[in-house]
């Protein structure tokens, strides 16, 4: 087994010593740092990402897995902006104006991050203000809205109606979800896209670029 797989291997089994480990070697042995990302972290977040979609591992896995993926990016981080490898896309991601609830997003942050995303978490209870100055501010072309609660849903439809006004509708595209949430109250609202969980969030986002 290569070090690239390894890596992968011990990702999945949410192994954080180890990943530190072995990007550390792969990286002392030569190996880009892009191909660790992408062969050793992303490839391995990958499968996670597509057994979870299929109830074959559930949120604990996906935490803990995640976890291992962050002791990987912390060393890997500062090389890969040496390298000037940019991230594939930049998400802002918040719970809505009202609601607290941050389980769902924070796992969609993972998994956004594990595909090479660079996220942008702007928390709980966030305003259309803070969703759209984010994103203008740091060039985001993706804004992903949290609701766990369906008297805060109506908050999403602020956001869309606020970038409408700003002239940013469709130029900045916007993903809702979050238990109550489904595709017809996407479709009423404007939103150019639903996720109904995590993993297929990442494919969505995916879509955008």
């Amino acid at each position: 087994m290569s070090i690239l797989q390894e890596i992968a291997e011990n990702l999945m089994k949410g192994k954080a010593p180890a990943v530190k480990e072995l990007v550390t070697k792969a990286l002392d042995d030569g190996i880009e740092p892009a191909e660790v990302l992408g062969e050793g972290l992303i490839a391995g977040m990958n499968v996670i990402g597509a057994r979870f979609k299929k109830n074959e591992v559930y949120v604990p896995e996906v935490l803990i897995a995640a976890r291992a993926m962050h002791a990987g990016m912390d060393i890997l981080k500062p090389k890969l902006v040496a390298a000037g490898v940019e991230p594939i896309g930049k998400v802002v991601i918040g719970t809505v104006k009202g609601d607290l609830h941050d389980i769902g997003k924070n796992l969609v942050c993972m998994m956004l991050e594990g595909a090479g995303f660079e996220v942008l978490d702007i928390g709980i209870d966030c305003s259309p203000d803070k969703f759209i100055e984010t994103a203008k501010d740091k060039d985001a072309k993706i804004i992903a809205m949290s609701a766990l609660l369906t008297t805060t849903m109506p908050s999403m439809k602020g956001v869309i109606e606020e970038l409408d006004k700003a002239g940013l509708k469709g130029i900045i595209k916007t993903m809702i979800g979050g238990a109550p949430v489904t595709q017809n109250y996407a479709d009423e609202i404007g939103a150019d896209g639903y996720s109904p969980d995590a993993a297929s969030a990442v494919d969505l986002a995916k879509t955008f670029l």
